[in-house]
């Protein structure tokens, strides 16, 4: 028999520059003209909830700068992944992209983030908060922050009630976690074409060949990168449309814009290209400063590089799954059939 749910109390003692609840986002709300949102690294976000049972989509915590330190009024179960950071419990340094047993009275601190910009997270269970669109991630043009603050108790429901894990340092299992690497002064990100390549003479070439460098004016809409571009010949006037997330935009000023799940519509500016799709998640881990270079890739290995992204994916998802059942720990799958959910 399944144990009941509990009902665990986090307080947040400090809650870094900007932490938000999250998830992968909203589905169908484009057509009614509200941007999908969602975590920026969908790899990472996706990869914590997985690590403590959850399903993909679950609502975990987004931590981007600063300190977030938190105590929980019972035993959890936890996971912090993204960008490289300190974790620690009781002062007591823990490992990241790992299923956690953290015990109830903790102090827990995630902080000193480096090479990226964001953290993620998770929890086994259910973190209570309201939704907007079927969704925890934060809309702060509808009014829908999700800001965590300091003082703010959390509240999740649980049916982790602890585990014989003695040694926090040491892993609770030995699992196939697909880590990102964050390191390197320059990133490089794989792209395809997009509709207006042909009409931009020079611009494979040019992208290809120089380092752009992401300024500080960028926001959850899109990046902003300083570097040199090149604006199309002879297109007229473009028809203002939707645009998928990744597309490289080139707007009237000597700037490239990448857009991100907050954008809109392209204000009828040209689109040179797109990032891959597996390169998502690294751009959304970029801060100001950092450099990255491009890659020109055919249509062809982009989904084939996606494929292997969600067969990892997949194949942490059937080994946590198996192992939490086998040792009576709790997960979102029991009695229910696998979950497909894309990343």
């Amino acid at each position: 028999m399944a144990p009941a749910e509990l009902t665990v109390n986090l307080t947040v003692r400090e809650a870094g520059w900007l932490s938000t609840f999250q998830d992968l986002g909203r589905e169908q709300s484009e057509v009614l003209g509200v941007p999908c949102g969602g975590a920026a690294d969908q790899h990472s976000a996706a990869v914590a909830n997985i690590l403590v049972g959850n399903r993909r989509t679950a609502t975990c915590i987004e931590i981007m700068g600063g300190r977030f330190t938190f105590t929980p009024s019972a035993p959890v179960l936890m996971a912090v992944t993204g960008a490289p950071a300190d974790v620690t419990v009781n002062g007591l340094p823990v490992a990241m992209w790992e299923p956690l047993c953290v015990p109830g009275g903790s102090l827990i601190t995630i902080g000193n983030a480096r090479e990226g910009m964001r953290n993620y997270l998770a929890f086994s269970g259910t973190l209570a908060t309201d939704r907007f669109m079927g969704s925890a991630a934060p809309e702060a043009r509808m009014g829908f922050p999700q800001q965590i603050t300091v003082g703010k108790n959390l509240e999740l429901g649980t049916r982790y009630a602890g585990f014989e894990h003695p040694y926090l340092s040491q892993p609770l299992f030995r699992l196939p976690v697909p880590v990102p690497d964050f390191g390197g002064t320059t990133w490089c990100i794989d792209i395809v074409e997009g509709p207006e390549t042909d009409a931009t003479p020079g611009i494979r070439e040019l992208l290809s060949s120089r380092a752009y460098t992401v300024t500080a004016k960028s926001n959850h809409v899109g990046l902003r990168l300083d570097g040199p571009v090149i604006h199309p010949e002879g297109l007229g006037e473009i028809v203002s449309h939707g645009v998928p997330i990744g597309a490289f935009e080139i707007p009237h000023g000597d700037e490239l814009i990448i857009l991100g799940r907050y954008r809109t519509l392209t204000a009828g500016y040209p689109i040179v290209a797109f990032a891959a799709k597996a390169a998502l998640p690294l751009l959304g881990q970029a801060r100001p400063g950092q450099k990255m270079t491009f890659r020109w890739i055919s249509h062809a290995d982009a989904v084939e590089r996606r494929r292997e992204e969600q067969r990892q994916l997949q194949v942490l998802e059937d080994r946590v799954r198996s192992l939490f059942l086998a040792v009576n720990l709790p997960h979102a799958s029991a009695g229910h059939p696998p979950e497909q959910t894309a990343a």
